[in-house]
């Protein structure tokens, strides 16, 4: 690990203006740590956030949830009001990782974890996201978990959170401050970008700004939803391919889908075409089933990858099928 210095602050105004373009912020530190370790990220100086006061859940002004960036995934996955008006979210993130890990990492770097593609970790190997225009090297080599979504030449690696599967799937808006103290809202969708011709570019955070809160809509799908993960093992791994459902049911009929994958593509895949053809429709594994494909539709794997297309349109039934199910 490459030297650096650390600061920690307990004003927001100061954390701000100590940031600079070698600096990081520093949350829990289970993944920027670790990727100092490899001397993948290196930077010259470490701003400790989490004395910060934005480590609350708090009621909004839309009927819904505000959750702080500097709480743990521990705190937010088991609060009451969490587990009661956004299960969903309270079961993607409780599928993450272990029991220290989720006690350590804040929400804001659930936000901003970075691709655990072997090329990214493995500082011999090309890599356009670690190293703009060394090339990449999954596009001809190991692919198997590689993205089916939404990739460019520059870059087929995934998103590895899972917690963001089920944010893109409810709809939520991340707030952020920048370095000239005013704030800003970016809708979930928009925060992550596809990799393009800038792999290197995870999000569309400024330079500088701090990820202070995120803001949950009013609840929908706090009786119908699943979080389905499909891994290589069944505990403590990241998805192969993931699928975050809700539903909202009236009378019978969907009148609200949330739907969003994981493990197939460079941010939380939102299947809004899909949404779209189940509002309306009964719950039933026929429209579950044209759902899926509608969803599919689109995929472009490579030959290591295709399994996640059959995978993808099962897990994509099996989720709505376990959602429209589940009652609390």
């Amino acid at each position: 690990m490459r030297p650096f210095t650390y600061t920690t602050t307990n004003a927001t105004k100061d954390a701000l203006s100590a940031f600079t373009k070698t600096s990081h912020y520093l949350g829990g530190g289970t993944n920027l740590v670790d990727l100092m370790k490899e001397d993948v990220e290196r930077p010259d100086q470490l701003i400790d956030v989490t004395p910060l006061e934005f480590n609350k859940i708090t009621k909004n002004d839309k009927g819904g949830f505000t959750v702080g960036a500097m709480l743990s995934n521990s705190d937010t996955a088991n609060n009451k009001d969490i587990r009661q008006n956004y299960p969903l979210l309270s079961m993607a993130m409780l599928s993450a990782a272990t029991a220290q890990i989720r006690n350590m990492a804040t929400n804001g770097g659930n936000l901003l974890q970075r691709t655990r593609c072997p090329y990214f970790f493995e500082t011999s190997m090309p890599c356009n996201k670690r190293v703009p225009g060394s090339g990449c090297g999954a596009l001809k080599g190991m692919n198997a978990t590689h993205a089916i979504f939404g990739y460019s030449q520059k870059c087929i690696a995934t998103n590895p959170s899972d917690m963001c599967v089920a944010l893109a799937a409810l709809g939520a808006t991340v707030e952020v401050q920048q370095q000239n103290s005013n704030s800003r809202m970016i809708d979930f969708n928009d925060f992550h970008r596809l990799p393009e011709n800038q792999p290197e570019k995870d999000n569309t955070l400024n330079q500088g700004e701090l990820i202070t809160a995120i803001h949950l809509n009013e609840p929908a799908f706090s009786d119908h939803y699943y979080y389905l993960k499909i891994r290589e093992r069944s505990s403590y791994a990241f998805a192969l391919l993931s699928v975050a459902a809700g539903l909202q049911i009236k009378n019978g009929t969907i009148s609200k889908v949330g739907l969003a994958m994981g493990g197939v593509a460079h941010k939380p895949w939102k299947l809004t075409e899909a949404e779209a053809f189940l509002v309306g429709k009964t719950a039933s594994v026929a429209n579950f089933e044209a759902a899926a494909n509608i969803a599919m539709k689109s995929a472009k794997p490579f030959e290591a990858n295709k399994y996640k297309i059959e995978m993808g349109k099962k897990a994509i039934v099996r989720a709505l099928t376990q959602a429209y199910e589940r009652k609390n």
